[in-house]
């Protein structure tokens, strides 16, 4: 599939064009016609195209581009009110085990609860609009990796959560899963 793509992209050149019930030729080949081929590989090619600039030109209504992911900020989810996001509004969580110390989730447990840890290179987290920006800070991971906290709890997004907006991890059965408030304090309602 790859390489039909490539192909046609590289084969992609002067193409014919309807306008008005008619067609104009710009292939340059004699009589009009297209290459054998080049007219069913040019439509995926454009459709392709046309999907890729569409999807690239929607957006979630975060301002993505201006929120670094390890930002901050207070994010509405229904059901739980005004909790901590990360800087793209998907829901952070803390680990009950974490204790407030360094984090104890490691190997699988990061796999499916990725911390929200810092880009090499940047010491600080971002507070986002809604925080506290003094109850911000960090905790070092196994390998020297900083993980963001907050009220001194490390956060934690969920790969259950596909949105911004919604809190899956918090939900019966989950355990020792739970969001955070703006205020520091631990959220342990379940979801309606």
């Amino acid at each position: 599939m790859a390489a039909g793509f490539r192909r046609a992209l590289a084969g992609a050149g002067p193409a014919r064009c309807a306008a008005g019930g008619g067609s104009r030729d710009t292939s340059g080949r004699p009589g009009g016609r297209l290459a054998p081929g080049r007219a069913r590989t040019r439509l995926p090619v454009l459709v392709a195209f046309v999907a890729c600039a569409s999807l690239a030109a929607c957006g979630s209504g975060h301002p993505a581009a201006a929120s670094p992911v390890w930002e901050v900020r207070a994010g509405q989810v229904r059901g739980l009110g005004t909790i901590l996001t990360d800087g793209h509004g998907f829901t952070l969580y803390i680990y009950q085990p974490d204790r407030q110390g360094p984090s104890v989730c490691t190997g699988v447990c990061a796999v499916q609860w990725p911390p929200l840890d810092l880009p090499r290179g940047v010491s600080r987290p971002v507070a986002g609009p809604g925080v506290n920006p003094a109850l911000l800070g960090t905790t070092r991971r196994a390998g020297g990796v900083l993980q963001v906290t907050y009220n001194r709890w490390p956060l934690y997004l969920w790969q259950g959560d596909f949105a911004p907006g919604q809190a899956t991890g918090q939900a019966e059965g989950m355990g020792a899963w739970y969001t955070l408030s703006v205020s520091g304090s631990v959220d342990r309602l379940p979801l309606p």
